[in-house]
């Protein structure tokens, strides 16, 4: 690092340097004009201390700044990126050693560059992992979200090249091309794995509806694959609970084939049924990981309905309608007030009531007496005094009956259910909505998802709400205007997704609890990812159907070799939770126990962990792509043989160079030190000669 400092004068004319200069040696003139007792060579060395002293102190009350400049030399940076999924080691071409070998040469990169580069090491599969490894057993393979990482972690720093060793192949995240493209920087790959497919049989894709109902034939389609396996016999085999359900056989008529095949199937339980689809190995083939996937489907007895009651159209009603139907478990009925005669409510797990009021009308009444789970919306039409009467979550309190734009606003606290961040990302760029002016106020034991935003006021007012009234869970929504949601997020990204997860998520929540169960545990999903986090959740309700986290919940998972696990659940707002983190791969029983008082409640159910094959399903390495990231970037594709040439030719690339950084800075004089040490010195200096001289 270089330091230079100069003085500058800002907004003060340099001249006034020898005015100051004139009266200190003024000043030292009057003071040793006449010595009495000083010879001279004393006098003209005191003379010169008083001169330089008062020229320094004229200096500082001018106030100059003075300017340091620091350059700073930064070596560029070398990045190595090593894969470490699976798929490396399972389908490359040499052994083990060799692989490994492969890895050695990496790290000898920073031996071989020297001290003239700051090398840096990192893995990844699913994320970005400080230093290099031999494991390579990562389970999914994220090309993109390690670039970006990586990106994000040396921002603005001189990044001289990115060695990328990879086979190319991604099962997670986005083509890894655009993300390269943002690395401003040469970028060398080398070229793991085989291009040539090795012959495999495998289950590539299933496509199926995770619900069925029961007595319902239907379909799942498999997407069957095979390399150089021309002339076999594919034997297709699919399984329920271990009890073979279909079977095919498919002839291969190519080295690389391709076929969709449709399998019939017939949902003769109810429940959570799990199905097998497998394909029999042949002679000499690569790996049979991935001849077998599981699948789940949830198998109901009927769909749970909702009715959507509203007393005039408004293009909200198609968006609720639609968003809750994508939902197979669902079924909205959607009437006009005036068209509807009589209602049998033991026939509908959810009334939302659209800008409706229960005065007036004995059929809504009769639906609010059945304690049925309610979802208010408000908007224009909504009669505010017989809203507020008619729940206690929020209250809107208005003067006039005028409409503002309101924007939805995510809040961090609510844990009643959850939305992907995908969703929420979604969500908070939504339109506004219209909702009636006024000041609002919320139950405490209510939780808040969205909040409205009135303008760039963030406020704390309810926008969707939900709660429980009398042990039924009740939902408030305070704004019109659901369909410029539905046309935003479509204009934005093609699909419905955020949109339809949020009332999908909504609806499970205020439905949950309509069997009237005083104890409940449910886990997140049924089917969980290895290497993926189980979660469970627990309600438990007294007898006046409160809900309630007093007691303790306890649970215990076993799985098919009968190994137990037990754990504690966490208290989460009104309920339970319990993450127990990742478990082995299998299929889990689990019970759970609670107590209140002398009662004890009792639930259990299933849940599997299934194993994830995404690794085993591509045999044949992408080094096209590896081959367009190096020369979109100026660098080249090698081979694993040739990485002991990298170094030759980052040394040889002229845009990787040490780079400079200049950093001014200005300070005040009277800020520096050394000048005020300085006049210390010299005016004890001084007055110690005048005093050994005896002037003094």
């Amino acid at each position: 690092m270089l330091f230079l400092f100069s003085i500058t004068w800002g907004t003060v004319s340099g001249w006034w340097v020898p005015a100051c200069l004139v009266l200190g040696l003024s000043y030292a003139w009057l003071l040793y004009r006449q010595p009495v007792n000083l010879d001279n060579k004393f006098r003209y060395l005191l003379f010169t201390v008083r001169a330089v002293v008062v020229t320094f102190i004229a200096l500082i009350l001018l106030s100059p700044l003075i300017k340091s400049v620091n350059y700073n030399p930064q070596k560029p940076l070398v990045l190595v990126l090593q894969d470490n999924s699976e798929s490396i080691k399972m389908f490359a071409p040499a052994s083990s050693t060799e692989i490994d070998q492969v890895v050695d040469d990496l790290s000898a990169l920073k031996k071989e560059l020297g001290n003239d580069y700051d090398v840096r090491e990192f893995h990844f599969n699913r994320e970005l992992v400080d230093s290099l490894t031999h494991n390579f057993n990562g389970k999914q393979t994220d090309i993109a979200k390690a670039l970006q990482q990586l990106n994000e972690r040396f921002v603005n720093q001189n990044i001289g090249a990115l060695v990328l060793a990879t086979d190319g192949l991604y099962n997670q995240g986005s083509d890894p091309q655009y993300e390269a493209n943002n690395f401003k920087t040469t970028i060398y790959t080398v070229a793991l794995g085989d291009t040539i497919a090795k012959r495999d049989l495998l289950i590539g894709n299933i496509n199926y509806n995770k619900t069925a109902f029961l007595g319902n034939d239907f379909e799942i389609e498999v997407l069957a694959e095979a390399y150089q396996a021309n002339g076999e016999n594919m034997h297709l085999r699919v399984t329920e609970d271990g009890r073979q359900v279909a079977e095919q056989n498919i002839p291969v008529n190519s080295n690389d084939f391709h076929k969709v095949v449709p399998v019939k199937l017939t949902a003769d339980k109810k429940g959570a049924r799990k199905f097998t689809i497998s394909i029999a190995p042949v002679k000499n083939e690569l790996s049979v990981q991935n001849n077998t996937e599981t699948i789940y489907v949830d198998v109901l007895d009927a769909k749970e309905k909702v009715l959507l009651l509203y007393d005039a159209p408004h293009p909200d009603i198609s968006v609720i309608r639609q968003s809750i139907e994508n939902n197979k478990n669902y079924e909205v009925k959607a009437s006009l007030l005036s068209d509807l005669t009589a209602v049998k409510p033991s026939d509908y797990s959810l009334v939302i009531l659209y800008q409706l009021s229960a005065n007036g009308n004995s059929i809504v009444q009769n639906l609010l007496k059945a304690k049925l789970p309610v979802w208010y919306m408000a908007g224009a039409q909504t009669d505010l005094a017989a809203f507020n009467n008619q729940q206690k979550l929020v209250r809107i309190s208005a003067g006039k009956q005028d409409m503002q734009e309101v924007f939805p606003q995510l809040t961090g606290d609510f844990t009643d259910f959850t939305l992907s961040d995908s969703s929420r990302n979604k969500i908070a760029a939504f339109p506004p909505l219209l909702a009636p002016y006024g000041s609002y106020t919320s139950a405490p034991g209510g939780g808040t998802l969205l909040k409205q935003r009135i303008g760039n006021v963030e406020t704390s007012y309810p926008l969707l709400a939900f709660g429980d009234e009398g042990g039924e869970r009740v939902g408030v929504l305070t704004g019109e205007g659901l369909w410029r949601w539905q046309l935003a997020e479509y204009q934005a990204f093609g699909n419905h997704h955020a949109l339809e997860e949020l009332f999908g998520q909504a609806v499970q929540y205020l439905t949950a609890n309509a069997n009237r169960q005083k104890f409940i545990v449910y886990p997140a999903k049924h089917v969980f990812d290895e290497g993926e986090n189980v979660i469970l959740n627990a309600e438990l309700y007294n007898d006046a159907l409160e809900l309630i986290n007093t007691p303790d919940v306890k649970i215990d998972l076993k799985n098919e070799a009968g190994k137990s696990y037990s754990f504690l659940f966490t208290r989460n707002n009104q309920s339970y939770q319990l993450d127990a983190g990742t478990l082995p791969v299998g299929e889990y029983n689990y019970s759970a126990t609670s107590k209140i008082g002398d009662k004890a409640f009792n639930a259990s159910g299933q849940l599997t962990v299934k194993p994830l094959n995404l690794e085993s399903r591509q045999s044949a390495a992408n080094h096209q792509l590896l081959n367009t990231i190096a020369k979109n970037s100026g660098g080249v594709m090698v081979k694993p043989s040739a990485i002991n040439q990298l170094a030759n030719l980052i040394r040889k690339n002229e845009n990787i160079k040490t780079v400079v950084y200049e950093d001014k800075h200005y300070s005040d004089i009277i800020d520096v030190k050394w000048v005020f040490i300085l006049i210390l010195a010299l005016l004890s200096a001084e007055w110690f000669l005048r005093k050994r001289e005896g002037e003094v």
